[in-house]
């Protein structure tokens, strides 16, 4: 559709590949980026947590955005620039729009827990760069609720476009449309991929399209369409997947995430940067039992 925004559609969160010496492989990760645009995903965005961002020098958050817009010039890549200050996702912000990004990825002040006012003054800085914003509601990790309410304001104010519901609590969304009718939902969290399309979300951040991009476009595509056959398919696939798409609202995320891309042949290797360590074996086993289980059924 020609009036599809940038942050519509399937936007993968990526996973970022490390080498042994804990050194991005920008050649491993090039390679996800065109993997994933290759089987329907329609956006990118790197440096978000499922990128490590938090672990990454400012050099390479911007080298590994400049390596998505290489590898996936058709795409939407929409950096995240999430950061402990306003001032540092600011410059990301610049160098964002210096580089054509439609749009960028914005949690809230994370360093500690932020009253509303300065979850504004933060979105406001941020805004002054001139892209648009999709706000990141991540409260579980950052102690800052983006509730329905503050999302309202962040829009009345012209903050925000989108927002990345990731409180994992459905009835949010009914909320957020009933107080801010024009703010875009994007599914946040994998587990909640069918009711929130069902509910009207237009986008996806997504994780486990890293590892299953055909399968878990099909079931966007299926759970956010208008015809109630196509909700039926949905489910099925849904319930398949569910054991697997849980894993990305989990502690291990990442690790799960990157596991799973493995045992699909995606990436060769699964090592993050500390303080991330290894998987403990009974849940690396868990892992791979339920990617192999997906697999099994011909999810790809």
């Amino acid at each position: 559709m020609t009036d599809r925004k940038p942050w519509h559609g399937v936007n993968l969160a990526t996973t970022l590949p490390f080498h042994d010496d804990l050194s991005v492989d920008y050649d491993a990760y090039a390679e996800l980026v065109r993997f994933a645009t290759q089987n329907g995903v329609t956006g990118i965005i790197p440096n978000g947590s499922l990128g490590e961002y938090q672990t990454l020098t400012e050099d390479e958050r911007k080298r590994v955005f400049l390596t998505a817009i290489e590898a996936a010039p058709d795409a939407a890549v929409i950096p995240g620039v999430g950061a402990y200050g306003a001032l540092e996702s600011v410059r990301f912000a610049e160098h964002a729009a210096e580089n054509g990004a439609p749009a960028v990825m914005l949690l809230p002040p994370n360093a500690y827990r932020a009253s509303d006012d300065e979850v504004v003054d933060h979105y406001r800085r941020v805004a002054a760069v001139g892209l648009p914003i999709l706000a990141y509601n991540n409260p579980i990790d950052t102690k800052v609720d983006l509730r329905p309410d503050l999302l309202a304001r962040l829009f009345d104010e012209g903050l925000i476009v989108s927002v990345k519901e990731f409180s994992g609590d459905v009835r949010h969304a009914y909320e957020i449309r009933e107080l801010a009718p024009g703010l875009d939902i994007s599914i946040g969290s994998d587990d909640v991929v069918f009711e929130l399309g069902l509910n009207g979300a237009v986008g996806w951040v997504a994780g486990y399209p890293n590892a299953i991009p055909a399968a878990t476009v099909e079931l966007y595509t299926l759970s956010t369409s208008d015809d109630p056959q196509d909700w039926v398919r949905a489910r099925e696939i849904y319930r398949d997947l569910h054991p697997l798409l849980r894993w990305d609202s989990k502690t291990w995320f990442v690790q799960a995430i990157k596991l799973s891309q493995q045992v699909a042949g995606v990436l060769t290797s699964t090592t993050t940067r500390p303080p991330r360590l290894a998987l403990p074996d009974e849940v690396a086993a868990r892992i791979i039992a339920d990617t192999e289980a997906v697999l099994s059924k011909g999810y790809r």
